[in-house]
């Protein structure tokens, strides 16, 4: 109805291309135009001026020659003031900006690594942007962005990666667990030699106690009973310390059987024992 009016309507962010008697004529802005099909006026054609995006996706292989793929972003749109040539001099314009794309990328990734290939994904996008735009401009077309939205290896790559990332965590996990028991182990051994120190100023206190007790003992006895000598009063002390030792041990409960031998020449040799264990003990703490 338009037609046979002579009018036709363009609708916004897009414009119409306009021919008279087959050549081109003019480009239509959006809204309502004259269009005298008398004159052989006739629109031949639409274009949208909205942003496209066009992804593509590129098999390449790395320089450590492993097999990825690459997708890539192509964000686009028609330049203003040359949409004629982004409608008259490209026939089908996604496959020949992914040409451009399947170029850049097949020449750029195989001279990386893939570990260089995924740290340098933006190097990768502008020299697609630089090549696609010095390339689209001459057909009208503007690249606003390119982006390298993701590199996929093989399946069996990423597993192969994954592994050795979870190796590497482990090992320094271990690492970890065996320094902390090191530090566990060194703080029980000195805790150990602080115990055993302390132990033996305990013991070695307590032996100086009993050895003052009887010091004590014999020269109080020997005074208040004339004619006894020091030996005798030590002896008497330890014959009832020993006394007073084998009743303790039979009365506990707790106490196994133990054989000694006993009589007057046993309680003789047990009183010299006792003395000259304590006399080396004193002997042992002066020092």
């Amino acid at each position: 109805m338009g037609n046979l009016c002579c009018c036709v309507q363009v609708d916004q962010s897009t414009v119409a291309i306009r021919e008279q008697f087959g050549k081109f004529d003019s480009v239509l802005e959006p809204g309502c135009h004259c269009l005298p099909w008398i004159f052989g006026k006739r629109v031949v054609g639409h274009l949208t001026l909205r942003l496209q995006q066009l992804d593509v996706r590129c098999e390449t292989k790395t320089k450590d020659n492993v097999f990825v793929t690459v997708v890539a972003s192509i964000q686009y749109r028609p330049l203003a003031g040359k949409e004629s040539d982004a409608y008259y001099k490209l026939t089908n314009t996604r496959s020949q900006i992914q040409a451009y794309v399947f170029d850049v990328i097949r020449a750029s990734v195989p001279k990386l690594n893939l570990d260089d290939a995924f740290v340098q994904k933006n190097d990768i996008a502008k020299a697609v942007e630089d090549e696609l735009e010095k390339a689209m401009s001459a057909y009208g077309f503007e690249i606003v962005q390119t982006l390298i939205v993701d590199i996929e290896p093989d399946a069996h790559v990423k597993q192969a990666m994954n592994e050795i990332n979870a190796a590497a965590r482990m090992r320094v996990a271990a690492n970890e667990k065996a320094e902390a028991e090191k530090i566990v182990q060194i703080k029980r051994a000195e805790g150990e030699a602080e115990a055993k120190y302390l132990s033996g100023l305990g013991i070695a206190r307590q032996r100086q106690a009993i050895v003052d007790g009887l010091r004590d003992s014999v020269l109080g006895f020997s005074v208040n009973v004339p004619g006894t000598t020091a030996k005798d009063v030590m002896d008497m002390v330890l014959i009832t310390q020993y006394f007073d030792t084998m009743k303790e041990v039979s009365a506990s409960s707790k106490s196994s059987a133990v054989f000694i031998p006993h009589g007057p020449g046993a309680v003789r040799d047990i009183a010299t024992q006792i003395r000259d264990g304590l006399l080396q003990g004193q002997s042992a703490s002066d020092n």
